[in-house]
């Protein structure tokens, strides 16, 4: 795939957008996960707005491209992208968690532009695995990207999900680590040390990048660098902050599954209003 124009003005303001949206739609619904639902935006907006194949009129075009995002507890993350891209209208945000809405707590196939429904973590890499074989055996340029938690890497379906992509050599696979280092309980290395991180997926058979998760530079220059990459799968270890964006939010495991309320909103929005 050709490398595309990068406008990084623009993504920096969708960034700030998406921040704003995150929050707004977690205070609405009264809950929620805006910690790690922060993390990812960069992560997201790359992936939608630079590097992946898709078409918002037509969310099940045969040669798109995947995005499965396992830690489906991100979906104020995952909804706020769908509504920035055309997929979901923006307004309908204000519906998260509703009784009777399509915006649940866990992402699902209702939403267009969600590919399969996650929210029990472990399970996302061994699908994004799936789809990609299947795009292989089709003969389609089709890549599927799967965004997991810090948290979720603990689970041993993970890591049998590595091992299959690395025997099937399944190159149009990207795992990305969301690694914003706290999970429900707290800091996710006093829980269940993951480091050397990016050695471990290399010893079992990846090539990895690791990046700042927050620099829209280095991970498009990683998404970029997967597309180079043949026979074996590609992991971007993207290093995140839980929360990034709101100083009370960043690296507080409180903020894994508690909203804002409206003094929160606003703090939180002045601050980065301020940092614009």
């Amino acid at each position: 795939m050709s490398k595309k124009e990068v406008d990084l003005e623009d993504l920096k303001a969708k960034a700030f957008e998406f921040r704003k949206d995150v929050l707004y739609t977690t205070n609405a619904a009264g809950s929620g996960h805006p910690g790690g639902s922060l993390s990812a935006v960069e992560i997201l907006i790359s992936l939608y707005g630079y590097k992946m194949r898709h078409k918002p009129n037509d969310p099940k075009w045969s040669d798109r491209d995947r995005l499965i995002m396992s830690k489906g507890h991100a979906s104020p993350a995952a909804y706020v992208a769908l509504a920035q891209f055309g997929y979901i209208p923006k307004e309908e945000l204000k519906t998260f968690r509703k009784f009777g809405a399509r915006l649940q707590g866990h992402v699902h196939q209702k939403v267009p532009g969600v590919e399969f429904n996650t929210g029990s973590l472990g399970h996302g890499l061994s699908v994004a695995n799936g789809i990609a074989m299947g795009a292989r055996l089709l003969k389609k340029d089709v890549n599927a990207y799967c965004i997991m938690g810090d948290g979720e890497i603990q689970e041993g379906s993970v890591w049998e999900a590595a091992m299959t992509a690395a025997h099937f050599k399944i190159d149009n696979v990207c795992a990305i680590v969301d690694y914003n280092k706290v999970q429900e309980n707290g800091p996710t290395n006093d829980i269940m040390n993951l480091e050397p991180l990016g050695d471990k997926w290399r010893s079992f058979g990846w090539e990895v990048a690791e990046i700042d998760g927050h620099n829209f530079e280095e991970v498009i220059a990683a998404l970029d660098q997967f597309d180079t990459v043949k026979g074996k799968p590609f992991a971007i270890i993207a290093n995140t902050v839980k929360g990034k964006g709101v100083s009370f939010m960043e690296g507080n495991k409180s903020w894994h599954g508690k909203a804002p309320d409206d003094k929160k909103l606003k703090e939180a929005l002045a601050e980065l209003e301020k940092a614009q």
